[in-house]
């Protein structure tokens, strides 16, 4: 699910750098510095996934009571806790591949941080041997005897730093220009968002894009404050003449988050300072077109987070359903799925919210007496037909079953659910020490049988996967069970153990587990999906 995740944010990112382009190329007419927010954008959106927003939508509270939560995310939960309808992949291939890019990727962010720390350094040295210099400016200004062209140093308290000797080498005109553009600079705060995108460099380094973003955004910024520069009334030929000689006689400024004079393509550059006309102000009508898609760019998946974690209906329904309260008396519970017809009987609330989404006791709270104590009878029927055409896309059938009864009680318990998550004691499943001693099974297969009394049990199956085993065992122990023995295919297994109370007679789950199939259970703690009822009802009538 990571690899999804993380797939899908950068394809995210990758469409919203490229939508990015194609808007700057409409807003070619206006300001550069629109243009260079525009890009900023692009370049901030690769650190927020749209995932985030999404959640944030589905974190927000019902605006009503009425409002039912089908919970779609404890059904993605649901999904992940029964991976046997996810594709067999051998998890100890794709730990190996998870490792290997993980290595690629933490040496190329060592190397990019080393060499701005070494840029950084150089920067460093320079400020170390400059002198203060009084040119009756908003900023402090010094001089240092390094051949680096005029710059801002500085995020919170920025400096100019200027190369020693320029205010003798340049002609007034000129020089006054290169004090307007690094006053731009300051004024905009160019350094911070530089240093933003060099963030995005670090954490991105292997995406094109993300570097083309980058020089489109320096390209930009020079750009406004070139137009800056004109617009205070600076000679266009003295401008130009000035920012040929910096480039001349200086090198560029060692960081981007210490903005200076060049950066940008100098020939094209030049030649727009000599003719460019000035931009077209932005129309009212561009404006908010522009405001609008930035808050659609955010608020558009907080909303769809918000539909999806309070309204959204789940696919699979009974076509109907009759609920009447059990004979008194009853005993056992019984849920049978049989044809297309499902029934329980003398089954309170509770086992079914747990049966619905798969989950354990200890998983639950907020429980209702009633809940756990008053006990009913359900029929309902279901179409085979449309049961069984999207077999092989919504898994087995009997999670076609849960997803129905999940609607029942949506529908007819009122039953509103919220996840969060607790740290909880765990067990984890690993391989023994002398390695496993799981049989391959035959094709097809993937029951798993278990009975128990009085702590006694035995469990039997002809094809499962290790972490539906896992899922079943936490069942058995009453704690979360997490596969973490990176084993992959189908097994056939024949367990069979005693209660605690019933050593001497025979092995307990855990030593029946380590000697019967080669596999041991670890004790720890860890993040435990949990779920508290914030409504129940008694069912509504037939």
């Amino acid at each position: 699910m990571l690899d999804a995740a993380i797939t899908n944010h950068l394809l995210q990112s990758t469409a919203f750098a490229l939508a990015t382009a194609g808007l700057c190329w409409l807003l070619r007419r206006q300001a550069a510095r629109i243009r260079f927010w525009v890009w900023l954008a692009a370049s901030l959106k690769f650190l927020l996934p749209f995932s985030a927003l999404v959640w944030v939508g589905q974190t927000a509270e019902p605006p009503a009571p009425s409002i039912r939560s089908h919970a779609v995310a404890v059904e993605r939960v649901e999904q992940a806790i029964f991976p046997a309808v996810t594709p067999a992949t051998t998890p100890a291939r794709r730990v190996a591949w998870r490792t290997g890019l993980g290595t690629v990727w933490l040496a190329g962010f060592v190397v990019l941080v080393a060499w701005r720390v070494r840029q950084w350094m150089e920067l460093r040295r320079a400020l170390r041997i400059a002198m203060p210099v009084d040119l009756h400016l908003t900023i402090p200004v010094y001089e240092t005897t390094a051949r680096l062209e005029p710059g801002v140093a500085g995020l919170m308290r920025p400096i100019l730093l200027l190369p020693l000797g320029l205010r003798n080498s340049l002609p007034p005109t000129q020089f006054d220009a290169i004090l307007a553009h690094e006053l731009c600079h300051v004024r905009e705060r160019d350094n911070i968002t530089a240093l933003l995108h060099m963030v995005v460099e670090a954490l991105f380094w292997f995406h094109p894009l993300v570097w083309w973003v980058g020089a489109r955004m320096i390209e930009e910024r020079e750009r406004a404050c070139d137009e800056s520069v004109i617009r205070q009334g600076n000679e266009r030929e003295a401008y130009a003449r000035g920012v040929l000689n910096v480039c001349e006689h200086y090198a560029a400024s060692p960081l981007p988050c210490a903005a200076g004079i060049t950066g940008s393509d100098l020939k094209q550059r030049i030649r727009e300072i000599m003719t460019a006309t000035a931009p077209i102000p932005l129309s009212a009508t561009r404006r908010i077109a522009l405001g609008a898609l930035g808050l659609t760019a955010v608020l558009g998946p907080v909303t769809l987070g918000i539909v999806r974690g309070q309204t959204a209906p789940e696919k699979y329904q009974f076509e109907v359903a009759s609920i009447r309260p059990s004979q008194a008396g009853g005993r056992g519970t019984h849920i049978n799925i049989n044809n297309s017809q499902f029934t329980t009987r003398n089954t309170p609330l509770l086992t079914l919210i747990q049966y619905a989404y798969g989950m354990q006791d200890y998983q639950l709270a907020g429980v209702p007496d009633w809940a756990k104590e008053r006990r009913f009878d359900i029929t309902a029927k279901f179409d085979t037909a449309e049961d069984l055409s999207d077999t092989a896309r919504e898994g087995s059938r009997n999670e076609r079953i849960r997803a129905r009864v999940r609607n029942l009680l949506a529908e007819r318990f009122q039953l509103v659910l919220r996840e969060g998550k607790k740290d909880l004691p765990v067990y984890k499943l690993v391989e023994d020490r002398n390695g496993h001693k799981l049989k391959a099974a035959a094709e097809g297969g993937g029951s798993m049988n278990v009975s128990q009394n009085n702590g006694s049990g035995t469990l039997q199956s002809d094809g499962f996967l290790l972490p539906g085993l896992a899922v079943t065992l936490s069942g058995i122990l009453g704690r979360p069970v997490r596969d973490e023995t990176g084993i992959g295919g189908r097994f056939s297994a024949e367990l069979r153990w005693m209660g605690d109370d019933a050593a001497a007679q025979g092995p307990t789950i855990f030593t029946a587990l380590r000697e019967q199939l080669g596999l041991r259970l670890e004790s720890g703690k860890g993040p435990v999906v949990t779920y508290a009822i914030e409504r129940a009802a008694l069912p509504s009538e037939n």
